[in-house]
């Protein structure tokens, strides 16, 4: 045991919405206003159970019945939450357009990096608002997911049998309208293997905030830059993510199992001492 308790919060995106239901055990129930924090109230109830034996803490990140946009969402007030009930790692899912002819529909990827392409939404903790995060952080945002945090869900993914790139770029959208054809291209053209519209400001905000993040993300589409595929749409993006959710379900609870069996006071450690290092004004 090391001197940091682990608790594992899972964010589930689209699709992922009743995780609760199928994978804790003992829930319980923690409404919304009970973690409204400094930055607000998240998105959903938090259900708290185990999974393995680990500690968990589950939300979802649009909210019951999807009713919160990706530009609404208030990620601040999330990852707040979830490190208020002792968090210490964050595993989430994202569905994603492919920009890869490598990337089929219903392919798994743990991305490494992101392009972020958001324009309207709160992407530090460090902006005066709160006492808990004084002064201007800058942290360094490479490398962009935990690799640690990563390479457990790629682990669990060879003990699953399961098809599951690792590494990848996504680019994160405003949203919530889809990319025009030239923008499509043009994400092809920077690097990008995937595009979604919730990666940002979140993995940025989490390691703000100490939290030991990476994510599953499933391919559900092609956007609108492949010519032998019909465009995107809402509706084929949740039908293919439906289709495979168990994948991404199974990944996660074998990925909490791995990192129950890891070490972690020395990284979580290090990003800590990131963070402060990163500070240069709170002691001002």
């Amino acid at each position: 045991m090391g001197k940091y308790p682990i608790k594992i919060g899972i964010i589930g995106g689209s699709g992922l919405e009743d995780l609760a239901k199928r994978v804790l055990t003992d829930p319980t129930i923690i409404e919304k206003d009970q973690v409204q924090n400094d930055f607000g109230v998240p998105s959903d109830k938090i259900y708290l159970g185990n999974i393995s034996g680990v500690p968990v803490a589950l939300l979802s990140r649009h909210g019951p019945g999807h009713r919160v946009s990706p530009t609404t969402v208030n990620y601040r007030a999330n990852l707040e939450a979830l490190k208020s009930l002792g968090c210490t790692h964050i595993l989430a899912s994202t569905a994603c357009g492919s920009l890869s002819e490598s990337i089929g529909r219903g392919q798994l990827v743990i991305p490494d990096s992101f392009i972020d392409r958001t324009n309207s939404r709160k992407g530090t903790f460090f902006d005066g608002t709160s006492s808990k995060y004084p002064g201007v952080c800058h942290v360094p945002m490479e490398p962009a997911f935990h690799p640690a945090t990563a390479e457990a869900l790629a682990q669990a993914g060879k003990a699953l049998g399961q098809s599951v790139k690792t590494g990848g770029t996504i680019v994160s959208i405003e949203g919530p309208r889809f990319s025009s054809k030239a923008e499509s291209k043009a994400w092809r053209l920077w690097g990008g293997d995937l595009i979604n519209m919730t990666t940002c400001p979140e993995v940025c905000l989490a390691k703000e905030a100490g939290l030991l993040y990476a994510a599953v993300a499933m391919a559900t589409d092609y956007d609108c830059w492949r010519e032998s595929e019909k465009n995107v749409c809402a509706a084929d993006v949740m039908e293919v993510f439906q289709q495979n959710v168990s994948k991404v379900t199974e990944l996660i609870v074998r990925a909490i199992e791995i990192i129950r069996d890891m070490e972690w006071d020395e990284h979580i450690d290090d990003l800590k001492n990131l963070i402060e290092s990163g500070n240069v004004s709170a002691k001002d």
